[in-house]
């Protein structure tokens, strides 16, 4: 029989974990007299790195060089289990 009260325990302490990190930003982010600002730099610092350095500096390597999702997928376990 397992016993599933640790894993109840460890789900619990990693919600309470986030959790309370959220709330260390969210009332630190509240009490301050220029958060809105500071929220729009770190908008704006993600779009940068997620959408602008995306298109420029990650092209689609695979869908360049293969056509169909069988040729993508021999390709990536052959890279995958490639001796050294």
């Amino acid at each position: 029989m397992v016993n599933y009260s640790f894993i109840i325990q460890k789900d619990r302490l990693v919600r309470s974990f986030f959790r309370k990190v959220f709330y260390l930003y969210y009332d630190g982010f509240k009490n301050m007299r220029d958060a809105r600002k500071l929220w729009l730099i770190i908008f704006v610092k993600l779009f940068i790195m997620f959408a602008i350095l995306k298109l420029f500096f990650f092209h689609d390597f695979l869908g360049s060089r293969f056509s169909t999702d069988d040729e993508k997928s021999d390709y990536i376990i052959e890279q995958l289990t490639k001796q050294p």
